[in-house]
């Protein structure tokens, strides 16, 4: 199993009310027929169909429990009120190998 087939999606709630979805995994290519070439590894904030923030990882497809790692820092974050739905925001985590 890897982010590849099986994103991490862990579910937040937000200071302020309302909830946001904190996805980790390889985002499809409508380009690319054979999936397995796929490589780069996102984290995404979505509200509702909604993508409001994306941003790149350091984390390869086959990194699944670094990814739920990454999720959940992210969720606890956005709970606590530490940082809003930027992509910048996001930055650290994603930088930082696990």
């Amino acid at each position: 199993m890897s982010l590849r087939g099986s994103p991490v999606v862990e579910h937040a709630t937000l200071p302020g009310g309302g909830t946001v979805t904190v996805w980790v995994g390889v985002p499809d290519d409508p380009y690319i027929d054979d999936k397995t070439q796929l490589t780069t590894v996102d984290i995404q904030l979505h509200e509702g169909d909604a993508v409001v923030a994306t941003l790149s990882t350091v984390l390869e497809p086959e990194q699944t429990s670094e990814g739920l790692e990454l999720a959940r820092e992210v969720k606890a974050a956005i709970e606590a009120g530490e940082i809003g739905l930027h992509a910048n925001e996001l930055e650290p985590f994603a930088d930082r190998l696990r």
